[in-house]
């Protein structure tokens, strides 16, 4: 479906059940930060913002409200299909592992793609979730940023550092705020990227 302005795109959003949405930064009535973060507030539908704008600060703010890829217009189709694609595998995608991991009182269920704090699930994006799963794959290593560029959004993503930065910021605050043991956390590796770390069992 297609909205032509952002309160009615808000509608639309609100009552259908979308597989993805791709959602621009500049709409009239409401722009795409507000619907982003209203979509994010009721679920984790995947979503892509298109932004005519450059600049890294507009980029990384659609970025922190939730969306999971950004194209810069103008773009050609192709490369906004390839994205969706990309998108789609990601929020569809399967790890195979034979149980459940538990760090602290975190669970990461692998079979489902959920997050469980205590009991509670916690609800992260697609992206956020294979950030989540690709640090704690290994826990103690170092992942380099474009490691996990690498592992997350594939080998030919054209972001930027600052991409990874920004979702693992939102990524920390969600897990947070579901009030995450202090034995388990993603920790910054100055100058190189990020390791996952729990220093005790649940």
């Amino acid at each position: 479906m297609v909205a032509h302005d952002g309160a009615s795109g808000d509608r639309i959003a609100a009552s259908e059940d979308a597989d993805l949405v791709i959602l621009d930064l500049m709409l009239p009535k409401l722009d795409g930060i507000e619907i982003c973060r209203r979509i994010r507030v009721r679920g984790n539908t995947p979503i892509i913002m298109l932004t005519a704008r450059a600049d890294e600060e507009h980029r990384i703010g659609g970025l922190l409200h939730g969306a999971d890829d950004y194209v810069i217009k103008p773009f050609s189709p192709r490369e906004l299909v390839a994205r969706v694609h990309t998108v789609l595998r990601r929020a569809e995608q399967s790890i195979r592992t034979p149980a459940s991991t538990r760090f602290a009182n975190l669970i990461v269920d692998p079979h489902q793609r959920r997050v469980h704090v205590s009991g509670q699930v916690v609800d992260l994006t697609p992206t956020e979730y294979d950030l989540l799963m690709a640090l704690c794959s290994s826990p103690g290593a170092p992942w380099s940023r474009g490691a996990l560029i690498e592992r997350v959004f594939g080998w030919d993503y054209e972001g930027t550092n600052r991409t990874i930065d920004t979702h693992v910021t939102n990524l920390r605050k969600k897990l947070e705020s579901a009030n995450l043991s202090a034995d388990a956390r993603i920790e910054t590796v100055f100058g190189f990227g990020y390791k996952f770390v729990c220093t005790a069992d649940a």
